[in-house]
């Protein structure tokens, strides 16, 4: 899987966590850079916890699906960009009255990066090494995570659910681009 690609994925999967932390930001009144580091650190780093797992489970099932790994991972990344797009569109906020409760932000993290552990078992399907990936997803979503409690803070009420929106279509443009160049 080459780079570019990569990093489109990490940053759809990211677009869940940048929402929440857009939320969060709102909701935080003064808002110090270590609240914006520590909601990011969070979600960045379960962000990179679950694509191994995922990939770690994806690795048991090659055997089967070698021939059919496009499709599953078009599948997959299609079902996830739906799922965004369509939770988008139905809920109004992901966030309880703190934000920076480790509780909560457990809670988050792991709700987030659901969809990570999906990617993850297609990167094992495609047979595509884990480290780099998982570095740049974790690195991007922490980045932008960090971004979006600021922005939050500042102009949230704006962005609405477009962010998770947009990450839909990213992962679904992705799953059809796998399916056409191994078709």
């Amino acid at each position: 899987m080459d780079l570019i690609t990569i990093i489109m994925i990490a940053f759809g999967l990211a677009m869940d966590a940048v929402a929440v932390s857009i939320v969060s930001g709102l909701t935080i009144k003064n808002l110090r850079i270590s609240d914006a580091f520590k909601i990011a650190l969070f979600f960045g780093l379960f962000q990179m916890l679950m694509p191994v797992i995922g990939w770690l489970m994806g690795l048991g099932f090659e055997d089967f699906t070698s021939s059919s790994a496009h499709w599953v991972a078009f599948g997959l990344l299609s079902f996830i960009g739906c799922k965004m797009i369509y939770e988008a569109t139905k809920k109004t906020s992901n966030v309880e009255k703190n934000p920076l409760n480790n509780y909560v932000l457990l809670l988050l993290a792991i709700a987030t990066s659901i969809d990570a552990l999906a990617v993850g078992i297609s990167f094992a399907l495609l047979q595509t090494a884990i480290l780099v990936p998982v570095i740049i997803i974790g690195v991007v979503t922490w980045g932008l995570s960090f971004a979006a409690v600021f922005i939050g803070n500042r102009f949230g009420r704006f962005a609405g659910n477009k962010i998770e929106i947009a990450g839909g279509l990213i992962l679904i443009g992705i799953g059809v681009k796998i399916l056409i160049q191994h078709c």
